[in-house]
């Protein structure tokens, strides 16, 4: 029994190892720090985020989908760091059945300065159907799909309907916005918006800063979650 155990043990510290590798090293890397800075976030802005990882850890108790989405006003920068970097948190902490998709209040495009603050940190970016509001594929991982970018209205046919949590990325869109149908969870988590430093000499600092923060405090919400899944 004990050689079996044991058997069993090496077996998922070599896929842990194998789902580690697969992960993008300087993305690993990046997302290792992340999880040491916590305490930089606030008291209050934690206790604001906990409502976050409440809604999920409810969802997985019920073995219900938890469907994501981040909403700001052009869906262009911070609504679609958090897409993404929710997805990565998920996977990274190792929760299930989690999809994250992003929306505006309009649609314009996603925008490059953006785009450059992930290629900065290793998510390997392609673009397709070139045009005027162009649909990106965005990596982390050789073994995940692909992350579809592109700028939508929030109650756009592929994102959910019913059934999810509306997170709001700019205070622009949380006026703007004050109903969304279908939402079971609807949480203000505003940011500053980098557009304000666009073609100044600090304008790819403030779009790192804030990439950072929107992933440092979803990141932050999926620990939530994964210490929960381990009392």
């Amino acid at each position: 029994m004990i050689w079996e155990f044991l058997h069993k043990v090496a077996a998922h510290r070599e896929e842990d190892a194998a789902k580690i590798e697969a992960m993008y090293s300087s993305i690993k890397t990046y997302c290792d720090k992340l999880t040491k800075e916590f305490d930089v976030i606030s008291y209050s802005r934690k206790k604001l985020l906990s409502k976050l990882s409440e809604y999920i850890m409810m969802r997985k108790q019920n073995k219900q989908a938890i469907n994501l989405v981040y909403i700001c006003t052009h869906n262009s920068r911070r609504s679609h760091f958090g897409q993404i970097w929710a997805k990565l948190a998920s996977d990274y902490y190792g929760i299930n059945d989690v999809q994250t998709y992003s929306g505006g209040t309009e649609a314009t495009a996603f925008n490059i300065n953006a785009i450059n603050a992930l290629n900065r940190i290793g998510f390997k970016i392609s673009a397709l159907k070139v045009n005027e509001n162009t649909e990106y594929k965005v990596s982390y991982d050789i073994t995940k799909e692909t992350i579809t970018c592109f700028s939508k209205v929030y109650d756009h046919p592929l994102n959910p309907q019913t059934n999810f949590a509306a997170i709001m990325t700019c205070s622009e869109a949380e006026e703007n916005c004050p109903f969304i149908p279908g939402v079971d969870l609807r949480i203000a988590t505003t940011y500053d918006d980098p557009k304000a430093f666009d073609n100044t000499p600090l304008q790819d600092i403030k779009y790192d800063e804030r990439c950072k923060q929107i992933a440092l405090e979803t990141f932050y919400v999926f620990s939530l979650v994964n210490k929960y899944e381990k009392i």
